[in-house]
């Protein structure tokens, strides 16, 4: 692996589904000469693209799992990660975004700024990862890369600013204009492979020096020496211009676009050369993690091989030789046969056999230095854990992981579907941690949950595949919450009295609605009730919120307020103060006027204009509120909020109701208080359920 940092690049390709991220990938892979042959996504012979491995993945043609690789270009080194665009498979963009130095943001020339570009957008702001924007698919019908580039400000709020224009759009689309070297390219050869230079088209001359002054200018804001050479109207170079794109690129104050088509081969190599050029090395991005024997105190990593090692586990996966840990390492250097310390439960490990992936292939290599992604075999751990030297005792933060907001139960058909049914889900929950499953003490179903129908709907598929574990699905149920509207106080005691020493505590107070999850205040003074029985109060209150008293849903959005108490000096302990807790809670919680509520999904749906108005009557009978309606050429985007219950089975109605042309995203969005007429309903089932279980 290359040890001259400044060579090295780890990037990401993100987009919304369907823009062409993999198809991209593909060629790049190409170019560099890791692949000798092009797969197409959904290839006739059913081979699929090289990064999408997954049997799943080739047969919808779709990405499902991010897939790492590398290559080499012009003397660097490259380490990409191609990630999913479809919502439910989120966690697996957090995950990279959150090991990644870059981003190649593509979008598709017609559609644009879409839903999912918006979250990939929010998930890069959460890392603060620079990234470059490739407008793809020029080719087709529609295409418009200025619009996009305009999108991309008023949308997502980025400082665009175009470094190349199109020679030709859609059928007549045939290389692009580089503004900074004022050359045009062509893509020639059986896939495109040959790039050739030549002068701007004389039609298109006057268009490149216009876009060309707009671009030094919208540039020169980050670096002096380009302004006064423009004030100086000395010559302009190429390293000033490309040493200001790098220098705002990197502090995330611009994104340089580039364009072309990765399907037709245009405009690909074009973009490796502005990855090398504009997108940060490791050396160019602080990293920090936490010192847990000092107070967890802020340290900044140095990509030094020297300086005891420190690496974040950020993927795990069922390899055939076991255990696969993807890891990316931020000082120091993973060797065969060293031995870390896992930072979260201070086991020892042993790395036994280092590799780099491409794609489901493996190469074995020594050691994985300092600003490298590697991946060990064979060690035990949860995705999000930190590897460091024994001498060291660093955390790095792990990745913002979102709550499921839907379930299905799920029955195995015999005892050997069972036994691999268990297996497969240990598996799953280990390597996704927005996948999570447990077992319904009443009913006894295994119930699993997610981010969506899709989400949900692969994990059985693959048990089928991968474990032969054939399972019935139950109906997909909603992740409902309970609440409360108004104060209430409580004033409870509790006492009892057996042989020997009894049980006594008294907690009085009040509770009352609250923005977070769970607050709780302690107002007790004079020492009513002891300070050591505090936290035991506290814990009977927060065991209360698993399972609301009235519907049994998980309880949010409360604050707890304990202002006075009693104790004996016998007869109470934590176990009695935590029994007073769960009677205070009870007893107020009935007073608080609970209600229900229900997770809202942002439902974006993308439909040919003759079929807006069917589409938004869709909305409409599924209780949805519509945010907003655009025409963009042909097509139009409508965005609203739907509850999740309203949503099951939609894709199948929108097809039908669009002949197949429409489609829809969905993500969760908020949780809002479900209508009393949906309560009703809702503690109706419950209650018909009770009464099946008890018969």
């Amino acid at each position: 692996m290359i040890r001259d940092l400044e060579r090295v690049r780890n990037i990401g390709i993100s987009a919304h589904i369907d823009s062409g991220k993999t198809t991209l990938t593909e060629r790049i892979l190409f170019y560099t000469n890791r692949i000798h042959k092009i797969n197409e996504v959904r290839g006739k012979d059913g081979t699929g693209a090289v990064m999408d491995s997954m049997e799943l993945e080739k047969e919808r043609g779709i990405t499902i799992a991010s897939a790492a690789t590398h290559c080499e270009w012009n003397n660097h080194a490259i380490n990409i990660i191609d990630t999913p665009g479809h919502v439910d498979f989120t966690v697996e963009v957090e995950r990279s975004l959150r090991v990644l130095d870059g981003v190649v943001l593509v979008l598709c020339s017609v559609s644009g700024v879409q839903s999912q570009s918006i979250t990939v957008d929010q998930q890069m702001k959460r890392y603060e990862v620079p990234c470059i924007a490739f407008v793809n698919k020029c080719d087709r019908s529609g295409a418009n890369p200025l619009k996009v580039c305009k999108q991309l400000r008023d949308k997502l709020g980025h400082n665009s600013v175009m470094l190349q224009l199109p020679i030709g759009l859609e059928d007549k689309h045939q290389g692009v204009i580089d503004l900074v070297k004022m050359k045009a390219y062509y893509f020639e050869g059986d896939n495109g492979e040959q790039m050739v230079e030549a002068d701007i088209p004389a039609e298109l001359k006057d268009d490149a020096e216009a876009a060309r002054e707009e671009m030094i200018d919208a540039v020169s804001l980050f670096s002096e020496e380009l302004t006064d050479a423009i004030l100086e109207e000395a010559e302009i170079t190429e390293e000033l211009i490309m040493g200001a794109v790098r220098t705002g690129t990197i502090r995330r104050e611009m994104t340089p676009v580039f364009l072309g088509s990765a399907y037709k081969n245009k405009a690909v190599q074009p973009l490796l050369n502005a990855v090398i050029n504009y997108l940060p090395c490791p050396l160019d991005i602080k990293n920090e993690a936490m010192d847990l024997d000092n107070n967890e105190e802020t340290v900044i990593l140095e990509s030094d091989f020297d300086k005891p090692t420190v690496a974040l586990a950020f993927k795990l996966e069922d390899g055939q030789y076991g255990q696969l840990t993807y890891i990316r390492v931020y000082q120091g250097c993973v060797s065969k046969g060293d031995t870390l310390i896992n930072a979260r439960d201070h086991k020892k490990v042993k790395i036994g056999r280092l590799i780099r992936m491409h794609s489901n292939q493996m190469e074995d290599v020594e050691a994985v230095p300092a600003g490298h992604i590697g991946a060990m075999f064979g060690i035990d751990c949860a995705s999000g854990d930190t590897f460091v030297s024994p001498n060291i005792n660093y955390s790095m933060l792990a990745m913002h992981v979102m709550e499921p907001v839907i379930s299905l139960s799920i029955t195995p058909k015999d005892n050997k579907a069972q036994i691999n049914m268990s297996k497969a889900l240990n598996r799953f929950t280990k390597e996704d941690p927005t996948f999570k499953t447990y077992v319904d003490h009443e009913t006894g179903d295994t119930i699993i949950q997610g981010m969506g129908e899709l989400h949900l709907e692969v994990y059985v598929e693959r048990m089928k595949r991968e474990y032969k574990a054939e399972v019935a699905t139950g109906q997909p149920r909603v992740a409902y919450r309970e609440t409360i509207t108004q104060r209430a106080p409580f004033n409870y005691t509790h006492k009892k009295q057996t042989g020997g020493a009894g049980q006594f505590g008294r907690v009085s107070g009040f509770i009352e609605p609250s923005e977070e999850e769970f607050e709780f205040v302690n107002k007790v003074t004079g020492g009513r009730i002891p300070t050591q029985y505090i936290p035991a109060c506290e814990k009977g209150f927060q065991a209360c919120l698993a399972k609301g008293p009235s519907l049994e849903f998980p309880v949010t959005g409360i604050k707890i307020t304990l202002e006075d108490g009693a104790y004996h000096a016998v007869d109470s302990s934590e176990m009695a103060f935590q029994a007073a807790a769960r009677g205070g809670f009870l007893e107020a919680y009935k007073k608080a006027k609970p209600v229900i509520m229900e997770p809202i999904m942002k439902v974006v749906i993308e439909t040919p204009n003759e079929f807006q108005g069917a589409c938004m009557g869709l909305i409409n009978q599924r209780r949805g509120i519509i945010q907003g309606s655009q025409e963009e050429g042909t097509m139009s985007v409508i965005e609203s909020q739907v509850p999740l219950s309203d949503m099951f089975g939609f894709s199948t109605i929108l097809r039908s109701a669009t002949q197949g042309k429409a489609q829809f995203t969905m993500e969760f969005s908020l949780y809002k208080q479900a209508p009393q007429s949906v309560a009703e309903e809702i503690a109706k089932k419950k209650a018909e359920e009770k009464a099946a279980k008890n018969k």
